[in-house]
């Protein structure tokens, strides 16, 4: 991280911030009355009840800090659009806007910024708690232009497109926002726009 950040880089940390993941160092920190469904294609992993925020804030307070701590910058928080899933959980739109302002609440009053990933049904109502965005695949599912009135209102957008480059994809991704092509494993493959 020390050494990204001397090169001008800005890291930024990753965190399943809805979902539970049986390898991290703290999965036993979660109470089995938050851990829902099996996330579909991912072993290992089950969706949060994020309504929980008593549960919940803790643990995620302490990942944004460890974050802090080793020197990111931001947050780049995944799974948080549990309530368009099957989780085994009621979960509404607006009890995923409040667990998303939660953790805005935290890395900002820890000096961080925060993104919103994917979730793009969201963007309005998140618009005013994040600092960036960051997609998985908007070109393949057609919603690079969702994100043009938040890239208009000045906030940066990072688009990851898994699989070979393509020239057709870089002409049609909207002014502004930033699009990498890598492979699924997030090997050595990269190329961007």
């Amino acid at each position: 991280v020390a050494k990204l950040k001397s090169r001008g880089v800005s890291p930024v940390c990753y965190i399943n911030a809805g979902a539970w993941e049986e390898w991290r160092p703290d999965a036993g920190e979660f109470p089995d009355s938050v851990k829902g469904t099996n996330l579909d294609g991912w072993p290992g992993e089950k969706w949060l009840d994020i309504r929980n925020i008593d549960a919940l804030k803790p643990v995620m307070e302490k990942r944004i800090l460890m974050c802090k701590e080793k020197g990111f910058v931001a947050i780049d928080p995944d799974n948080t659009d549990g309530w368009t899933q099957y989780t085994g959980f009621n979960i509404t739109r607006a009890d995923q806007v409040r667990y998303q302002k939660m953790l805005s609440e935290i890395a900002h009053n820890n000096g961080m910024a925060i993104g919103l990933k994917n979730d793009v049904e969201q963007i309005g109502d998140m618009a005013p708690y994040v600092d960036f965005a960051v997609n998985e695949e908007c070109h393949k599912y057609k919603e690079c232009g969702v994100y043009e009135p938040f890239l208009a209102s000045g906030k940066p957008v990072f688009n990851i497109e898994y699989g070979p480059y393509s020239d057709q994809v870089c002409k049609t991704t909207p002014v502004g926002m930033v699009t990498v092509f890598k492979d699924l494993e997030l090997g050595r493959f990269h190329r961007e726009c």
